[in-house]
């Protein structure tokens, strides 16, 4: 779809690596398995780092669970409507890395309004600076450029807009890693019924105004990708985190052919769990070679919110529980249901090595953590 050229590559490379993994494995652990992967009790005693997390509230409750389930957070800043503005993110995750330094930090964002103004650029820069002199660890851009906001003439702003490219060499050049969300999962821009995932399914039919499908005016999922790459072909030493897969969830064999032709490019798993699963009812060992394969450049995440209004207890829970049921499905070969996907799905019984890298050695060395 991206890049035929590319896919034939990252298609061969990756079926050649599901083959020799098949000859090794089965969908059940063999005793060899069984040594080198982690459990369930091993859960709580391996440090892990959650890397797509939005902490916006003020209080300790996410760093108590975070603490006490082993992990750090990387809470990411977000020009979102539904959050706090963006100042006040700022200002929370500030005061939350002071008092907990070992255990969330922050990834600042910057807003769009005053594009189309002379000094925009300057100014997002000067914020940027402060932000990353106080701390943040890397830069987010939203779907918002590309989706939602538009200059001027009324023309939707894309990533790959000569006028963000300043914001982005001078990342680059103080080599300030970029996390980007770009689109929408594919499902998008599918009919219902085609959608490979229940939450997909139920939230696109309760919100028809952000299903693509139905908007063909608007910018096709193929055009959004195009112009993620685009940037990504101008900023070639920009050090790139694929929020949410990359909007690739929907195929491993794409996210192969995406970090084949962008080396400083990682992904995070924010959100799109289920639809790895999903992949892996249909292919378990194609989804885990890939996962092998690329180990090194894979991210554990979330997305996990918590919102300035929420009842702190139930939200530990709330996370205590996905953190608990991802560990399931990544670390050991048990049958498990999920509400995104229909009937049971197998878990993956990663290697240990790999774990570390997914979940801790990655993110350390991406973000520059402690």
């Amino acid at each position: 779809m991206i890049s035929q050229t590319y896919n034939r590559i990252a298609t061969i490379s990756l079926s050649l690596a599901v083959f020799i993994l098949s000859a090794c494995s089965s969908a059940k652990d063999t005793k060899q398995d069984t040594a080198t992967h982690y459990s369930m009790a091993d859960f709580a005693t391996v440090k892990k780092i959650d890397a797509h997390v939005h902490a916006n509230n003020g209080d300790s409750a996410f760093i108590e669970q975070a603490q006490a389930d082993n992990f750090a957070l990387l809470s990411i800043n977000v020009d979102y409507p539904d959050f706090p503005d963006i100042d006040i993110q700022q200002d929370i995750a500030l005061s939350l890395s002071k008092q907990f330094p070992e255990t969330l930090y922050f990834a600042a964002t910057f807003s769009m309004d005053g594009w189309d103004e002379d000094n925009w650029q300057s100014l997002v820069t000067t914020r940027l600076n402060a932000a990353v002199k106080n701390g943040a660890k890397a830069v987010k851009v939203w779907k918002n450029i590309g989706m939602s906001y538009r200059d001027e003439n009324q023309q939707l702003v894309m990533i790959d807009n000569p006028g963000l490219d300043p914001i982005f060499s001078h990342l680059t050049q103080h080599q300030v890693p970029v996390i980007g969300h770009q689109g929408e999962p594919h499902n998008c821009w599918l009919p219902i019924e085609q959608m490979s995932v229940n939450n997909d399914k139920q939230y696109f039919a309760a919100h028809p105004q952000y299903h693509m499908y139905l908007h063909p005016e608007m910018p096709s999922y193929e055009a959004q990708m195009a112009a993620r790459n685009n940037m990504l072909d101008k900023h070639q030493s920009m050090q790139f985190i694929g929020a949410h897969l990359a909007s690739l969830e929907w195929s491993v064999d794409e996210m192969a052919v995406f970090l084949d032709r962008y080396p400083n490019a990682s992904l995070d798993l924010a959100a799109r769990m289920g639809q790895v699963q999903a992949q892996s009812v249909k292919n378990r060992q194609k989804v885990r070679a890939f996962l092998i394969q690329y180990q090194d450049r894979i991210v554990y995440a979330t997305d996990l919110t918590y919102a300035p209004d929420e009842d702190a207890q139930t939200f530990k829970t709330t996370a205590h529980q996905k953190w608990l049921q991802d560990w399931r499905y990544l670390n050991t070969d048990t049958t498990l249901t999920v509400p995104e996907v229909d009937g049971t799905v197998t878990g993956l019984a990663l290697p240990k090595a790999a774990i570390g890298k997914i979940y801790y050695h990655n993110a350390q060395r991406i973000f520059t953590l402690k």
